[in-house]
């Protein structure tokens, strides 16, 4: 791994686990580009990558390097994503703000094996922890149904789904080739909740936590990832999982109570097309 790629937060590194597997990933002397041609309606598969915070008056700048790296292969989407690393506090990104950025934090959680917490409360009986055979079309389908009941964001609905459904087909093409699994939280045949877990070596890292907007708050979410913690570090040999997620989310403090902990953060500032954008 390049100077560059290692100076990166674990959070953008374990990004890469699968912008490599069927991505491109490219380093150039002033960014690290991620373009995912199986998916441009993917945000963060189609991104910029800096290892500094940009200044408020690079607006213009990054813009030209994201349309000459990014923007010239997803039309698609219409979508600019550029994120990075910070240290410490940043200049504020007003100019951004003002051009319809959205500039947000995420927090990288870690747990290692040994240090798994068990839940608090257990769910009924009637709930079930099982991974999902993506191979089967039926148990694709319901994670992506179940994602985009979730979809509570101002998302448009035909591309969300359209961008789950490619999400999905790349995670049925990483378990296939032993890199990970999608569990899920099931009620008899209804999915309830589901998320996925995935490796490079021994580290792993969780991807799309969800549950269903009539199930939340019963401890699902919980149990989810308490399953697939346990199967990670008992069934999978992973030594150490990583979890990304936002800060001011509620979900957060779930992770927290398994045994989960803070060690950093990094920042994305993202512009969604037109389609995808909440009404005033």
């Amino acid at each position: 791994m390049s100077t560059l790629l290692q100076s990166l937060s674990l959070g953008w590194q374990t990004d890469l686990i699968f912008a490599r597997f069927d991505g491109l990933v490219i380093e150039r002397a002033d960014c690290v580009v991620l373009r995912t041609p199986g998916n441009p309606l993917y945000y963060w598969g189609n991104c910029l990558i800096l290892p500094r915070p940009p200044r408020d008056a690079e607006l213009a700048h990054w813009l030209a390097r994201f349309d000459e790296e990014v923007g010239c292969h997803t039309a698609e989407s219409g979508h600019v994503s550029i994120g990075f690393d910070a240290a410490g506090p940043h200049e504020p990104l007003l100019a951004w703000q003002a051009a319809g950025f959205e500039v947000f934090d995420t927090a990288q959680l870690s747990l290692g094996a040994g240090r798994l917490r068990a839940a608090a409360r257990t769910p009924a009986p009637e709930f079930r922890f099982a991974p999902l055979d993506l191979a089967r079309p039926e148990q694709l389908e319901a994670a992506v149904a179940l994602q985009c009941a979730g979809n509570d964001t101002g998302l448009e609905p035909v591309h969300y789904r359209e961008h789950r459904q490619r999400q999905m087909r790349r995670y049925a093409a990483m378990q296939a080739a032993g890199l990970g699994l999608w569990f899920g939280i099931w009620r008899g045949g209804e999915l309830l909740a589901d998320c996925g877990l995935f490796h490079d070596g021994p580290l792993g890292r969780f991807q799309h936590v969800g549950t269903h907007p009539l199930w939340r708050r019963r401890g699902l979410c919980t149990a989810l990832i308490e399953g697939a913690s346990r199967f990670g570090f008992e069934r999978m040999g992973l030594a150490r999982l990583v979890m990304c997620a936002d800060p001011d989310d509620v979900a957060i403090g779930i992770y927290e109570s398994l045994g989960y902990r803070r060690e950093s953060r990094y920042w994305g500032a993202q512009r969604r097309p037109a389609r995808d954008t909440r009404p005033d």
